[in-house]
């Protein structure tokens, strides 16, 4: 059925009102993630001077695989407790725990304790996007979600473009590389007071009913014969999520892709300084251009796939995976300057966010189902994670060994990788009660 044929979907003032609270609290606490996350991919430059720190390019990618090795176990447990406890609950008490490890990091001055403190980073970090995002199936239907979900989706995008700057201008103003810790972590901590007063986790613990019954839509289900007989938050429902072959196979696309936005997202401003001989804030700034056409990527494929492909998610997901492999096996011709540095960044954010949303938010939510949306996320993204560590810890040693053209080439293979399991599925939709795929 086209969405032109569809009835309008329904306005209660305080439904209505309701919906709109959690969407901007949620969407404001998981950019605000970023700001705890990002504090290292700036400080690294002033880190690498600091003649009293003994660190070298080596031993910052290490400390970047255990805060990547903790997100990855975080995303398969966290993923599994928003589901049976909630997303208050995973959400409130992992931000507090992040802005505190946040300050530790600033106070740090060993080797070892970096590693630590970044390690348990990881772990309070991962407690934000598959909570978050199962909230936000729980408020918003699915003929609706792609667009939907690709504004909320900016806030990890926009997180990040705001993030890296915020740490640079914070360290250059206080001329130490511990204030991009101090400031972005009691930045964060504001916004964690918002979130504890609006965050509510279902309509039905307003006294709503449930998504599904406001809009008139049928229930998504796991692809089962009896769609009732696991509860949610039950482990049936979880083993049920895991099992899921839709789910299984975008967590392997997932474990591709994500590599290329860590990459970036850790060392973007160090190879923009090497290349370009930038300082922290200005190496900040321009590498945030990645992360500035991230919003416009996620629109783009959000109301795509709900406006012009009937709340297909996939064939964006692909069209963009194979394309994006083609500007990294180019990416050596476009590192040269300011502006082709930006073109490079701009187009490589645009091509990578919108799949990137949709695989993990969007299509997670769809196949996992309202039941299961914390667990499919938790584990898209954890699959996704375990790529990640090689996006996010060799980076400094293929550059410092072999250059950045290398890792590059490395990256358009694996996203390429990406695109082409996804191939199969172009026209994949997940299965509602009485129907089966």
């Amino acid at each position: 059925m086209s969405t032109t044929t569809r009835p309008q979907l329904a306005k209660d003032p305080r439904y209505e009102r309701w919906r709109w609270t959690v969407f901007s609290v949620t969407w404001l606490t998981y950019a605000g993630f970023y700001l705890t996350r990002k504090g290292l991919s700036v400080a690294k430059i002033g880190m690498l001077k600091d003649s009293s720190l003994h660190i070298d390019k080596a031993a910052l990618g290490a400390i970047d695989a255990a805060y990547l090795i903790a997100y990855a176990i975080g995303q398969f447990v966290w993923g599994i407790s928003g589901d049976k406890c909630g997303a208050r609950k995973v959400v409130m008490w992992g931000m507090l725990a992040s802005i505190a490890a946040g300050f530790a990091m600033g106070a740090s001055s060993l080797v070892l304790l970096f590693g630590i403190f970044f390690f348990l980073q990881g772990i309070f970090q991962s407690t934000g996007w598959a909570p978050l995002t199962k909230n936000m199936g729980c408020w918003f239907s699915r003929r609706e979600r792609g667009r939907v979900f690709g504004w909320w989706c900016t806030n990890y995008a926009i997180g990040g473009m705001i993030a890296s700057p915020f740490a640079g201008l914070a360290a250059d103003h206080f001329m130490s590389w511990r204030y991009a810790f101090y400031v972005p972590a009691a930045a964060l901590f504001l916004i964690w007071v918002l979130f504890v007063t609006f965050q509510r986790n279902r309509p039905e613990d307003m006294g709503l009913p449930s998504i599904e019954e406001y809009h008139a839509e049928p229930a998504a289900v796991l692809a089962t014969d009896k769609p009732d007989e696991a509860e949610e938050g039950s482990w049936q429902a979880t083993i049920e999520v895991m099992k899921n072959r839709m789910v299984l196979l975008l967590s392997a696309v997932y474990f591709f892709l994500k590599p290329t936005r860590y990459a970036i997202l850790f060392w973007g401003p160090v190879m923009v300084n090497e290349r370009l001989g930038t300082g922290m804030a200005e190496s900040g700034l321009i590498s945030v251009v990645f992360e500035a056409a991230g919003p416009i990527g996620v629109l783009a494929a959000g109301y795509a796939s709900d406006k012009f492909l009937g709340a297909r998610r996939m064939p964006v997901c692909v069209v963009g995976l194979l394309l994006l492999s083609i500007v990294l096996f180019s990416s050596n011709m476009l590192m040269g300057s300011v502006w082709a540095m930006a073109t490079l960044l701009f187009l490589i954010g645009f091509l990578l966010f919108g799949p990137d949303s949709l695989i993990v938010g969007t299509a997670a939510v769809d196949f996992g189902t309202k039941k299961g949306a914390s667990t499919a996320c938790g584990l898209i993204n954890g699959f996704g994670s375990i790529g990640a560590i090689l996006g996010g810890s060799l980076p400094g040693v293929i550059s410092q060994k072999y250059g950045w053209d290398v890792l590059f080439y490395l990256l358009a293979g694996s996203v390429l990788i990406a695109g082409l399991l996804l191939l199969p599925k172009w026209n994949a939709v997940p299965p509602t009660a009485g129907k089966c795929q």
